[in-house]
C-alpha cells in the first residue's frame, strides 16, 4: 500500500472516530433528556461506530508489520481480520440495542415525551458532523477508484483496503439513520404514540445489521483469500505468455495477501531446448519483472510443468475454462 493511500485512510478513520465519539455523547444525553426510544438507539449506534474506528485503526497499524519467521508472507491479511471484528462490533453493540430498544418501546408501557427540541437539534448537530465525515470517505472512494480506473460501484466490490469502505458504508447508515430518527420523534411529537419512536428503533436496527452483513462478506471473502483484481491476472498472464522461454501458461493462481499485495503462482511449460540453469535464470527473471510491472505484486512463484499434464490439465479447466497459451 502506497504512503499517501494509507495516510488517506489513516484521516479517514481517525476522522470518523473523532466525530461519532462527540455524536454519541450528545445522542445519548439528548436521549435521557427526552426519554426517545429512537435517540437512544443513535447513540448505541454512534458507540458501535466509535468502536469501528478504534478496531480499523488497530488494523491499519498491525497489518503493516514487516514479515518474519512466524508470518513469512507479512500480516496484511490481519487487516481483513479486525475489519471483520468491526462488523461484529456494528451488529453486537449497534443493531442488536436498537433492535432490542424498538421492540421495548413498541411493546412496552407507554412514555411520555419530553423535550422534544432537545432531540432536532442533536439530531440537526449530528447530521452535520456526521457529514464530515462521511464527505471525506467518499472522496477518497472516488479518488481511489479513479485513480484504479474503475467505477465507484466497481472498485467497492472489488476493494482490497477495508478501512474506507467501512467507515463510507457506516456513515452512510449514520445519515439514514438520523433521519429515521428524526421522523420517529417527530411523529411521536405530532401523534402522541410511543409506536412511531420504537418504529424508527426497529428500522434503525435493521439497518445495522444490514450493513454489518455487507461489510462482514467483504471481509469472510478477504480472509478466506480472494484472486486479485483479474485486470492484474490478465496482465501477468500477458506477461508471461509474451515471454519467450514459455511456450504455455499452464495455471496462473493469484491472492490478495493484504491491501495492494498479491501472491502470484503461476505453472508453466518451458521450451524444452532450455537447459536447467536457463530455466532457472529466466524464473528470476520473470519474477523480477512480474514486481517491477505490477507494484501490487509482492511474492512469485514460477513452477515448470509439462502442459500434457492431464490432471493438472483437468484441474485448471475445472477452476477456469479454457484459456492459455498453446493450449
Amino acid at each position: 500500500m502506497s504512503e499517501e493511500s494509507g495516510d488517506e485512510s489513516t484521516l479517514t478513520v481517525v476522522l470518523a472516530g473523532g466525530v461519532n465519539l462527540a455524536i454519541a455523547v450528545l445522542k445519548l444525553i439528548a436521549g435521557i433528556i427526552t426519554g426517545s426510544g429512537a435517540m437512544l438507539s443513535e447513540a448505541a449506534h454512534s458507540v458501535a461506530d466509535t468502536i469501528t474506528e478504534v478496531l480499523l485503526l488497530t488494523a491499519l497499524k498491525r497489518s503493516d508489520r514487516p514479515a518474519d519467521r512466524v508470518h513469512p508472507f507479512g500480516y496484511g491479511k490481519e487487516r481483513y481480520f479486525w475489519s471483520l471484528l468491526a462488523a461484529v462490533s456494528i451488529f453486537a453493540s449497534g443493531a442488536m440495542f436498537a433492535l432490542y430498544e424498538g421492540f421495548s418501546t413498541v411493546f412496552g408501557e407507554e412514555t411520555e415525551q419530553t423535550d422534544p427540541i432537545v432531540g432536532y437539534v442533536v439530531l440537526a448537530i449530528a447530521f452535520a458532523l456526521e457529514s464530515v465525515s462521511w464527505f471525506q470517505a467518499v472522496r477518497q472512494v472516488r479518488r481511489d477508484a479513479a485513480e484504479s480506473g474503475q467505477k465507484v460501484s466497481v472498485y467497492l466490490r472489488m476493494i482490497d483496503d477495508p478501512a474506507p469502505k467501512t467507515v463510507l458504508f457506516e456513515d452512510t447508515a449514520a445519515l439514514i439513520g438520523l433521519l429515521l430518527a428524526f421522523a420517529g420523534i417527530g411523529l411521536h411529537q405530532l401523534t402522541g404514540s410511543h409506536v412511531w419512536d420504537g418504529a424508527a428503533s426497529i428500522a434503525i436496527g435493521v439497518l445495522l445489521a444490514l450493513v454489518a452483513y455487507v461489510l462482514g462478506r467483504t471481509n469472510r471473502g478477504l480472509l478466506i483469500g480472494r484472486q486479485a483484481d483479474p485486470r492484474l491476472v490478465r496482465g501477468v498472464r500477458d506477461h508471461l505468455m509474451g515471454t519467450p522461454e514459455i511456450e504455455a501458461v499452464v495455471d496462473l493462481q493469484t491472492m490478495l495477501m493484504g491491501t495492494d499485495q498479491v501472491l502470484v503462482c503461476a505453472r508453466v511449460d518451458f521450451d524444452d531446448s532450455l537447459g536447467a540453469a536457463e530455466v532457472e535464470r529466466a524464473c528470476v527473471r520473470m519474477a523480477a519483472e512480474l514486481a517491477e510491472t505490477f507494484g501490487d505484486v509482492t511474492e512469485v512463484f514460477i513452477e515448470p510443468v509439462p502442459r500434457t499434464d492431464a490432471e493438472l490439465r483437468a484441474a485448471v479447466l475445472a477452476r477456469y475454462g479454457e484459456w492459455g497459451k498453446g493450449q
